[in-house]
């Protein structure tokens, strides 16, 4: 068995090990390097520093469609399977043509369900009630590939994407695990998806972050715990940009969308366009994520409205 690996976070990480453990890996490619930081220093990826420990050669081109040495590479060891997840690139045909068995990605949604880049937060700040991981077949198109498995979880009310990416991560693998197994023995086959069914999942950006009090309390709360803790949704509280990061839905509705109701150890509420929110955990710029009840221990709040800045 020969698998080349492509991935790039933490996400990725339970999926290498798993299928190392399992199989063993033969290449892995990861995004490249990136300085990070007020002292721009170089990181690298949690699937590169994972596959050095494991003793795995991996390749980091710019663009893999334009860089024929690394897709040389890559068919020189004729791989059975290529392995993706959240790699970060768009695979051309000429690489989706190199393996045996195929490319096999894993994408956390319930496809074709929130196709695209950020599947997870917008599990949460849609409201989703259940979402997943689902294994498919890559194509040349946007996560539209023929399906293989699909594994659902319940979402709570009150689960954070921290939470979500952390469960499902650790599940993937296993997923991945069943997928190659059902291929490998002819006990699986793909499923066409449904593209009318379908919804996208696009990159998080700084006005996806912005919290519009003018919506309800719900729709709040579910943006906020679709950016929780990183990267936070964020709120102006007079010249400060203040990330909240928990919150929790109240129903008794007040005048003036935004304007701080009640300050207390138990949280800071706030009105909505309809409902009201409880602000439980925030940060200031410059400070460390705290509980309003902390935060009130060496501060007060004096302004009385939160607003939406222009972006």
């Amino acid at each position: 068995m020969k698998i080349i690996f492509m991935g790039t976070p933490d996400f990725a990480v339970p999926s290498l090990c798993a299928l190392d453990d399992c199989y063993g890996v033969s290449l892995v490619l990861t995004q490249p390097d990136k300085p990070v930081g007020r002292g721009k220093k170089v990181r690298f990826s949690p699937v590169k520093e994972e596959a050095m420990k494991r003793g795995i050669e991996v390749l980091q081109p710019e663009r893999l469609r334009r860089d024929q040495e690394v897709i040389a590479r890559m068919k020189s060891l004729e791989p059975d399977f290529i392995i993706v997840v959240a790699y970060g690139q768009i695979l051309s045909e000429e690489v989706l043509a190199i393996p045996r068995y195929g490319c096999i990605n894993l994408h956390a949604s319930l496809l074709p369900k929130l196709r695209g880049a950020a599947p997870l937060n917008y599990a949460l700040i849609e409201g989703y009630q259940e979402t997943g991981n689902t294994t498919m077949l890559m194509d040349k198109g946007l996560d539209t590939g023929d399906m293989l498995l699909r594994e659902t979880y319940p979402i709570d009310d009150n689960l954070n994407v921290e939470e979500l990416h952390d469960r499902l991560s650790q599940s993937g693998g296993d997923l991945l695990l069943r997928t190659v197994e059902g291929l490998l023995n002819g006990s699986l086959t793909g499923e066409k998806q449904d593209s009318a069914e379908s919804t996208y999942a696009p990159l998080i950006t700084k006005e996806t972050c912005e919290i519009d009090w003018n919506v309800s309390a719900r729709e709040i709360h579910n943006r906020v715990r679709g950016l929780s803790p990183v990267p936070g949704a964020v709120s102006t509280l007079g010249q400060d940009r203040v990330k909240i990061l928990e919150t929790l839905v109240l129903n008794h509705d007040y005048p003036e969308p935004g304007k701080i109701v009640e300050v207390s150890k138990d949280g800071i509420l706030v009105a909505a366009g309809k409902g009201s929110v409880l602000i439980k955990r925030l940060q200031f710029p410059g400070k460390k994520p705290m509980a309003v009840r902390d935060f009130l221990n060496g501060h007060t709040v004096t302004e009385t409205k939160f607003t939406r800045s222009d972006l």
